[in-house]
């Protein structure tokens, strides 16, 4: 950890987080409602996600799975026996007046996740992650939380399973979380439990302190005894929906509480909102205490055991796993193997395309080539399901020098994307095909006979020169010449 990520003016920033994450599942946590999204309000409902009088909740197993497999691949401990207890507060996205979630036995309990910064691995310890059941959402009309004109209540989303991720307060700048959270959602989809399209499918709420660096008791501000901690008031910043809100809103608070500390004014411990639109924090409510909640263990749902699961359900190979792999197996760059492991359909496809071609070459077309003009288009991958074989198709035209890396980069890659066309038929269509040795060389002498001035330049040291001359041959060949080539014919013929 770089020091000035973490001290500024003797003060020390210490950071939690609560992540909660929608699973995917079809059907909501304890009722057959579908999760699936829609414009319609208060459509997918029934009377146990709306908390009406005498409906009992089913748990989902579905959820239960999504569960387990987080916990493995965050090497968590899973308990022989966890269960539901009720969370009691008044919101108006609340039905029922309380929450269903777990308390004290959690699913899931002392994980890990190791996380890089600016070059260096840390380890994130996890204290424990939860299944509960997420509210209602509200829309404010008219302004934001504190200036709307009214506000409506959704309760489509009422239900859906979350996993409530709760971190240790190892986190000691804005930063570090943006790391954490991006680690954090490449397992998840990786597992297959969670879509970062669902809108609001991962919530964060921080918990932040700013501490004197000398009432820490050791000289390392990794180790924070809980008695600084605890002497600390700190702010809670909820409903942050996205890993750069996460980062600017804790930015934010940090400037915050430093500025208001060093002028020798309290921080008030309470909870704000974070509110995109000003970029600023607000005042919501004063923080609540655990008492508060007044938890009871839930009567309508029985002790769920889990433990036996662990060692059935099967979790796949994680991304940080992967890009170890990659740059073992296939000599790839540290950030040439992050581009290919950022999602596990990128990193399936890469290996695909490996496996037939050069390492090398798969990674330019891949990394570099097709997830950049994917990315142009504000695209996925998974905008291409049915067409990687057709992007395979490309790859082997390059590698079989069918036709050059520009064409199949600037016209097919990209005709293929905007047209929906087939590789071969633009190649066709184009006339991309590669114009055949005895052309090219002929072009070389055209083009050097017809440009005597950058003959001299070239002759004289000027090497740019020579570029001006490959660019005299491409155009000869209507640029179905490769540029390497035509650079070493046109050295050869000019040295003779």
């Amino acid at each position: 950890m770089t020091a000035q990520t973490v001290q500024q003016g003797d003060l020390v920033t210490v950071i939690g987080l609560e992540v909660h994450v929608q699973l995917e599942t079809d059907t909501k946590i304890f009722c057959g409602c579908s999760t699936d999204q829609t414009d319609e309000p208060n459509e997918n409902v029934c009377p146990v996600c709306l908390g009406l009088p005498g409906a009992l909740p089913v748990l989902n197993e579905g959820a239960v799975e999504a569960a387990v497999k987080i916990g493995k691949a965050i090497d968590a401990d899973i308990p022989e026996e966890t269960r539901f207890h009720r969370k009691n507060y008044y919101y108006p996205d609340l039905p029922k007046n309380f929450q269903i979630t777990q308390y004290d036995e959690p699913i899931c309990q002392e994980g890990e996740l190791e996380v890089s910064v600016e070059g260096e691995r840390r380890t994130i310890t996890v204290e424990r992650a939860h299944l509960e059941e997420d509210p209602g959402s509200l829309q404010h009309v008219g302004g934001g939380i504190d200036t709307a004109d009214y506000t409506l209540v959704d309760y489509n989303r009422a239900g859906t399973p979350l996993m409530e991720i709760v971190t240790a307060p190892d986190f000691r700048s804005p930063d570090e979380v943006r790391a954490f959270l991006d680690e954090l959602e490449e397992v998840l989809e990786y597992l297959s439990v969670f879509n970062a399209e669902r809108d609001g499918s991962l919530r964060i709420d921080a918990n932040l302190s700013i501490i004197p660096e000398d009432e820490i008791e050791s000289n390392d501000v990794d180790e924070i005894g809980a008695d600084a901690l605890a002497a600390a008031n700190r702010t809670e910043v909820k409903n942050i929906s996205s890993h750069k809100g996460a980062e600017k809103a804790l930015a934010y608070e940090e400037t915050r509480q430093k500025n208001a500390i060093q002028r020798g004014r309290a921080v008030e411990q309470e909870t704000r909102h974070w509110d995109e639109s000003r970029g600023i924090t607000v005042s919501m409510r004063s923080k609540e205490e655990e008492k508060d909640y007044r938890y009871f263990e839930e009567a309508d749902l029985p002790p769920l055991r889990v433990s036996g699961w662990k060692d059935k359900i099967d979790i796949p190979e994680l991304p940080s796993a992967r890009r170890e792999r990659f740059q073992d197996e296939y000599d790839l760059s540290e950030e040439a193997a992050s581009k290919l492991t950022s999602t596990k359909q990128v990193a399936d496809f890469y290996e695909d395309i490996a496996s037939e071609f050069d390492p090398d070459l798969a990674a330019t077309w891949v990394a570099d080539n097709l997830l950049g003009e994917l990315n142009y288009r504000d695209m996925e991958i998974t905008d291409l399901e049915g067409r990687l074989e057709e992007v395979t198709r490309l790859v082997e035209l390059v590698a079989t020098d069918e036709i050059t890396a520009k064409n199949a980069r600037e016209t097919v890659l990209r005709g293929m994307l905007d047209d929906d066309a087939e590789p071969d038929d633009i190649v066709e269509a184009e006339d991309l095909g590669k114009t055949d040795e005895g052309e090219v060389q002929q072009a070389v002498v055209d083009a050097i006979d017809e440009n005597p001035d950058a003959v001299d330049d070239y002759e004289s040291g000027d090497d740019g020169a020579i570029n001006f001359l490959v660019g005299q041959v491409m155009q000869k060949t209507g640029g179905s010449a490769d540029p390497g080539d035509v650079n070493q014919l046109l050295r050869a013929e000019l040295e003779e």
